[in-house]
């Protein structure tokens, strides 16, 4: 017995056949018109606050992979050349070229953000960008963005690059968090990785160092912070402390500042549970084995 035909099959590939022959027509039309237009402007837009390269620089890329532009027959402008070496500039991380019938030839930037600024152990200074790649720094901008250093051994080998150790990896997820909340981003100015490898922050309100340790529980720890900052500080001065750590879950740890504890650093851990305390208490503050009252 015969089979059926499959009609829905026949449609569907004379479909598919005429598609893709129109579509061969229309590319060797463009062709075409590629070269009977000549090159008539071309328009760079490079958006965003950060000017790691700007109009000069990306003219003289063109002028010296392609020579000039303007005035040359479309057919003759090698477009995917030019998306590729703008791509492979450190501060680029996306770039689309095209042309248009007009003669225009487009060109559409997007540069890295960076999050981060690194001076490691070595020396070496780099920033880390908004997806966590490792980027050179720029002679002509600098952007302002936190700055880590102390004790750091990611190395930067002067080209795009991962972050190869949990530390660097660490600092990164800190230095976005930061970022993203208003509060800290005004009050954070500065990470120190110390001997110990934990993370110091620096801020620009209180002559103290506030140690973090790593990037574990973030919102929890800022939030033990917070709560600190409000409720504590006030009360006991902003210059009291030397250190305040809240690398650990349910308590803060302090030093007193020498000139307070008269040289002798008396240290004081305030509870998760005093924590909660503070917003009750207004006037007591808890110390290790009794009550301080201000």
């Amino acid at each position: 017995m015969l089979k059926r035909i499959n009609w829905k099959a026949i449609v569907l590939g004379f479909i598919w056949l005429v598609s893709m022959s129109g579509l061969v027509i229309l590319m060797g039309f463009i062709e075409v018109q590629k070269s009977e237009v000549r090159c008539k402007e071309v328009k760079i837009v490079i958006p965003g606050t950060y000017n790691f390269i700007e109009r000069p620089e990306v003219d003289n890329i063109l002028l010296q992979t392609q020579g000039p532009l303007v005035g040359r027959m479309l057919n003759k402008i090698n477009i995917q050349q030019i998306e590729t070496v703008l791509k492979s500039n450190p501060f680029i991380q996306e770039a689309k070229v095209f042309a248009d019938m007009d003669g225009i030839i487009h060109i559409q930037i997007k540069q890295r953000e960076p999050v981060l600024r690194v001076l490691n152990l070595t020396n070496q200074d780099f920033y880390i960008d908004r997806n966590g790649f490792k980027i050179p720094t720029s002679a002509s901008f600098t952007a302002r963005v936190l700055v880590a250093n102390g004790y750091i051994l990611e190395n930067f080998n002067n080209k795009v690059d991962t972050l190869k150790t949990k530390l660097a990896r660490d600092l990164f997820q800190t230095a976005q968090f930061i970022e993203k909340d208003t509060l800290w981003n005004h009050q954070i100015e500065q990470l120190y990785v110390n001997q110990q490898n934990e993370i110091e922050m620096i801020p620009r309100v209180g002559d103290h160092r506030i140690i973090l340790g790593n990037a574990d529980s973030l919102q929890s720890k800022f939030r033990n912070l917070l709560i600190f900052y409000k409720k504590a500080l006030p009360l006991a001065g902003w210059d009291t402390y030397k250190t305040i750590s809240i690398k650990y879950a349910n308590q803060i740890v302090c030093v007193k500042s020498s000139a307070i504890a008269n040289a002798t650093n008396e240290l004081r851990t305030i509870t998760a549970d005093t924590i909660s305390a503070i917003d009750t208490t207004k006037n007591t503050i808890q110390d290790t084995g009794k009550i301080v009252t201000h």
